[in-house]
């Protein structure tokens, strides 16, 4: 049976024309750089408004006095650690740069925030509980596995196209990391 029997037609079949929305990238490419905008200019600004009290958000040293109550300490310093971990890991993403680092540092405040604070709530948000942290670890683990696309500042070095490797060191560097945070 061929593909034409089957009635279903692969990307290799087609056109290159029907593939490439605009010059330099496919639908995939320019479908990789919205969801890396989107997901990690919102996770940014959440950083932002743990560091600098942005957005509406509470500032650093509310933070800190939120992170001394769930037992951080010096809470100041863990709050200091999660906002950079957003922001910066938020805008790897958005700009696809050191995509399996800034998706590690995303994984890791989420597992922090599963063991801390969400994880006694079951699953759903609207219980309190991981719905919203799975969310984002998971986001972050698929697009270092599948590499941020052409239209990344990664598109020159080795793992601008994912995989296993990658998504591995954003598992194993995000896990370690919150390891070590919850251990202190």
């Amino acid at each position: 049976m061929t593909k034409r029997d089957t009635g279903r037609s692969s990307a290799a079949t087609r056109p290159a024309a029907r593939r490439i929305l605009a010059p330099g990238g496919t639908a995939g490419d320019w479908g990789l750089l919205l969801l890396r905008l989107t997901f990690g200019l919102v996770m940014a600004g959440h950083g932002a408004q743990k560091l600098f009290g942005l957005f509406g958000g509470p500032g650093l040293t509310a933070t800190g006095k939120g992170f001394a109550d769930l037992g951080y300490h010096p809470g100041k310093l863990f709050a200091v650690i999660a906002g950079l971990s957003e922001f910066l890991g938020g805008l790897g993403l958005a700009v696809g740069l050191f995509t399996p680092l800034a998706a590690a540092a995303l994984v890791g405040v989420m597992i922090n925030a599963m063991a801390t604070v969400t994880g006694a709530h079951g699953l759903w948000e609207s219980d309190g509980g991981v719905e919203y942290n799975v969310g984002i670890a998971v986001v972050a683990l698929a697009v270092a596995a599948t590499g941020p696309g052409r239209l990344a500042l990664d598109r020159f070095f080795p793992w601008r196209a994912g995989g296993w490797p990658e998504a591995g060191v954003a598992l194993v560097l995000g896990g370690l990391g919150a390891a070590i945070t919850l251990s202190l």
